[in-house]
């Protein structure tokens, strides 16, 4: 069986992005660690697959989008974490750079690439999702990387910033009851993505909470973000015992609701009250205006940027797990159910 650079760091004592960074003869590593690392190396006889590099300090940060052909990129959230990532970058003299791919294998392709370049000093993955063969592949490499969004995957030795999205569910919905309403939906996008995952977890808590009977007609979970869905919600809100309000992981989400809505001869918020998630642009064009849960993406880049930054700098700080606060935006795609 081949020697892995896990191998190598197990032997030397040390982190595998130790032992990545001293293929690159990185400068934030010690002498005395590097000569550590190139023993082990030697006794197991590890040849590794990165040049060592000139020398020069690593500066290129990748920036992972989910794989998507195009729905991604219609996005707000991931166009503001992208610029708090930009501009702490710039102020830190880094260079970001965005990877993308139309699926898994393309994806995971760009990275590799990536990950070849000498001046690669991590990545931030803008996505968390269980079973992704991307994250695999950084941890297995020993590649330092940030989540954005909980870690599912070897958690205990992950950084990731995050908002506390079980809570944020809880409170969306907690909202709706206070107004009065019973009838609760919740539409979100597919499972495997942990964020509405947790929302909808936070979801049924509240229904749970009052006595409310969790209805698996009332739940819609479709496969991508985007403002192209309509089956779905139609499907909803044609049900005989129709929902009065719903909680929509996203803003995009929302707005396709409403349109269904509209051309089901409803109107939001008279016949049905919405509170979505992002407090994106689609949110304040929207007319009425929606209720939305503003998880502060800029923030949200700026911290696993900064945090990027720091283990890159300093590479035997423990994985830290930052949770940026959220914060419900009132406006008025909600009224009082009577």
């Amino acid at each position: 069986m081949a020697v892995t650079i896990r191998d190598v760091a197990a032997l030397a004592g040390v982190s595998p992005s130790t032992v990545s960074r001293t293929c690159k003869n990185h400068p934030s590593i010690s002498r005395e660690t590097k000569e550590k690392v190139r023993r082990a190396m030697s006794q197991l006889g590890y040849e590794p697959s990165v040049s060592s590099g000139s020398g020069q300090a690593s500066q290129l940060i990748g920036i992972i989008l989910p794989p998507s052909s195009r729905d991604v990129y219609e996005n707000a959230f991931y166009l503001e974490a992208i610029r708090g990532i930009s501009q702490f970058c710039n102020g830190r003299e880094y260079v970001s750079t965005v990877v993308t791919g139309q699926d898994d294998e393309e994806l995971l392709r760009a990275v590799r690439t990536l990950a070849k370049d000498d001046h690669a000093g991590g990545f931030i993955v803008l996505y968390s999702r269980e079973n992704d063969p991307v994250i695999d592949y950084l941890y297995s490499e020993g590649l330092l990387y940030v989540l954005i969004g909980k870690a599912k995957q070897y958690a205990n030795q992950t950084i990731y910033i995050d908002n506390d999205n079980l809570l944020a569910g809880l409170e969306a919905t907690e909202y709706l009851y206070g107004l009065g309403h019973r009838k609760i939906a919740y539409v979100g996008s597919e499972y495997t993505m942990l964020f509405s995952a947790e929302r909808k977890a936070g979801y049924q808590m509240a229904l749970t909470r009052h006595g409310l009977p969790l209805i698996a007609d009332y739940c819609v979970e479709v496969e991508k973000i985007s403002l192209d869905e309509s089956e779905p919600f139609h499907t909803l809100i044609r049900l005989d015992n129709r929902p009065t309000a719903a909680v929509a992981s996203d803003d995009i989400l929302a707005v396709a609701l409403k349109r269904a809505c509209g051309q089901q001869g409803l109107s939001v918020p008279e016949d049905l009250s919405i509170v979505s998630f992002n407090n994106s642009l689609f949110a304040r064009i929207s007319s009425p205006q929606l209720t939305s849960v503003d998880i502060n993406s800029f923030q949200l880049g700026i911290e696993a940027a900064s945090q990027l930054i720091n283990h890159i700098e300093n590479p035997n700080l423990l994985a830290t797990k930052i949770i940026v606060p959220h914060s419900l935006i009132i406006r008025g795609s909600c009224q009082e159910y009577r």
